[in-house]
């Protein structure tokens, strides 16, 4: 809290405010905030600007650009979150680091701050059954225990790997789902044939859109293999991939040396991925591990029929019809198959969309006054004060 101006500050801990899932969740939630009485601030592990710094700056947050974990070693990680959160009268300090979240909080106890909240958005740790790699998870997992107030995820699986399912079990674990704005799927948009037409494409061509950042988890170079099969028996097929990351360069590298990156579109960062969901013809999310996969409720919320991996969290299923879940164990023909039926399904209207979306707990409305809760002390966290918080 601002002593002289009683507003309130809490600081997020993230790698780097990129267009990820987390990163634009929590965006999500900025937006819907009150900000002349609660602000979020920002520690980023990148020199480098991220998609999301210059609206948070125009937001009023400030961001702290410190080196890695990795780059400076536990000592003098902890002493530069120390200094950073020293900086202002904090009233919770947010990680959002997953397994490495335990530095952030024991940071904020050695700082005096109340409220130190770790939360898990992913199930990604080494798979092998090295006795080093049992013994560091256990080790990041009993610093956050010793050092974190409140435990939170975004799904049953996430706070499985992370907080173990005992706590889970227990209820020690607030589940937040990953909100978006409704509202923005269902305004009218160009149109399909205007996007076509902007990239350069047939109106008979059918799109396989996916949009996340190229990293190894997301499994881009998957989605070429099942496009170059796709391809041996119907050339109408293209892929539009949205997004950026450490792996473009070499998926594209990927795509030419397979023969299809004629057929496939690199868009880049986007703003409007509303629009793009309503143009895709089937959305492709084959991912390694997932901690919830918010871009899949972005598609089923457009009408969008899905095809997943089957490493996506079932809570993702709207009900709709329109997710299928797919081991990555089975064949490029069975993928090939599911696409294609997806691609030719009917959509749900509107109204339907919003009729199953009601009351699932993943609109902002529903969201923001969660997430405050966390921030506030037992005394405060009355409806009429969360509510009062919450942008007009």
């Amino acid at each position: 809290m601002d002593k002289k101006s009683n507003l309130k500050r809490v600081l997020h801990i993230v790698s780097t405010m990129d267009r990820g899932g987390a990163e634009t969740l929590i965006m999500n939630i900025y937006r819907n905030i009150d900000k002349t009485k609660i602000q979020f601030d920002f520690v980023s592990h990148s020199s480098k600007k991220g998609d999301y710094d210059d609206e948070i700056i125009s937001l009023g947050g400030k961001i702290h650009y410190i080196p890695s974990l990795g780059e400076l070693g536990p000592i003098k990680y902890i002493k530069e979150l120390k200094r950073v959160m020293s900086s202002a009268h904090y009233i919770a300090v947010h990680s959002h680091t997953d397994f490495q979240s335990g530095f952030p909080a024991l940071a904020a106890k050695l700082c005096g701050i109340k409220k130190r909240i770790c939360h898990s958005h992913s199930t990604n740790w080494p798979k092998n059954n090295h006795m080093i790699n049992k013994f560091i998870l256990k080790f990041l997992q009993i610093l956050i225990k010793v050092s974190a107030t409140n435990y939170c995820s975004c799904s049953n699986e996430a706070a499985a790997f992370l907080f173990s399912q005992k706590l889970v079990d227990h209820g020690k674990v607030k589940i937040l789902n990953n909100g978006i704005d409704l509202n923005s799927f269902f305004e009218t948009y160009d149109g399909r044939d205007h996007l076509l037409s902007e990239l350069g494409l047939p109106k008979d061509v059918k799109i396989i859109g996916h949009v996340g950042r190229f990293s190894k988890s997301k499994n881009q170079s998957f989605i070429l293999k099942i496009l170059k099969k796709i391809l041996e028996t119907d050339p109408n097929y293209f892929v539009c991939l949205v997004g950026d990351g450490p792996l473009k360069k070499q998926v594209e590298r990927e795509a030419e040396a397979l023969g299809v990156l004629n057929h496939i579109k690199f868009l880049g960062v986007r703003t409007d991925i509303p629009r793009l969901m309503k143009a895709f013809d089937v959305f492709l999310f084959p991912s390694l591990f997932e901690g919830f996969g918010i871009v899949t409720l972005e598609a089923q919320c457009a009408g969008t029929p899905c095809v997943a991996s089957a490493a996506v969290p079932r809570s993702t299923d709207m009900g709709l019809g329109l997710i299928t879940y797919i081991s990555l164990e089975e064949d490029l023909n069975t993928w090939s198959k599911y696409i294609n039926k997806a691609a030719f399904s009917n959509r749900p209207d509107n109204e339907t969309i919003k009729k199953h979306f009601k009351n699932k707990g993943f609109s902002m409305e529903e969201n923001v006054p969660k997430w405050l809760s966390l921030y506030l002390n037992d005394k405060q966290e009355s409806l009429s004060h969360l509510l009062d918080l919450i942008r007009s």
